[in-house]
């Protein structure tokens, strides 16, 4: 039987260097902080969020993510866009797409490094595991914005749908499947 301890540590580990090349890399090619890269590669995603909910899906304050977004302003990485009313909504600019394209090369790089020392049936165990590990993240974390803030979606969907997608919609359908209650 396997130690769980052991094997809890050493993905500890394994997660948090594999983290610090792949962040490292990505925002020093970028010039900019972990939450301005997660901008960049969510609005790259998925263009046209609110200053709020782009904050809510890198970690940030509403404050704080107005700052981030004044500051990305100012680097011509994105811009703001009114909307009807008093929305607005926040889009990459060609330099932000093309930061988002490197920022997920540079990310890749460390992690496509760290793999290739597995053999492919190692690579397909691999990719099982990490796919029940994301699913059971995203009954914690409870958010597949957050979770997959950093993520190169089409990677992750090139041969296979998203565990973490996956498991978003299963929740929702036991959500909406679950009986109501009426006073």
């Amino acid at each position: 039987m396997a130690d769980s301890a052991r094997t809890a540590n050493l993905l500890g580990a394994a997660a948090l260097a594999l983290t610090d090349l792949a962040l490292s890399d990505a925002t020093r090619t970028a010039g900019v902080s972990t939450s301005a890269a997660a901008a960049l590669v969510t609005l790259a995603a998925d263009p046209g969020v609110s200053v709020t909910e782009l904050g809510r899906r890198v970690g940030l304050t509403q404050s704080a993510a107005a700052r981030m977004v004044d500051a990305l302003v100012a680097d011509d990485l994105v811009e703001r866009r009114p909307t009807t009313g008093r929305w607005v909504t926040v889009h990459p600019t060609r330099a932000g797409r093309r930061a988002a394209r490197r920022l997920l090369a540079a990310r890749g790089g460390p992690l496509a490094e760290a793999v290739a020392a597995l053999d492919d049936d190692d690579r397909q165990a691999l990719a099982g595991l990490l796919a029940k590990l994301l699913a059971r993240l995203y009954e914690q974390v409870g958010d597949a914005q957050y979770l997959c803030r950093l993520c190169d979606r089409a990677a992750c969907t090139a041969n296979a749908s998203c565990p973490v997608g996956a498991a978003e919609r299963r929740d929702r359908a036991a959500r909406e499947e679950a009986p109501t209650t009426e006073p």
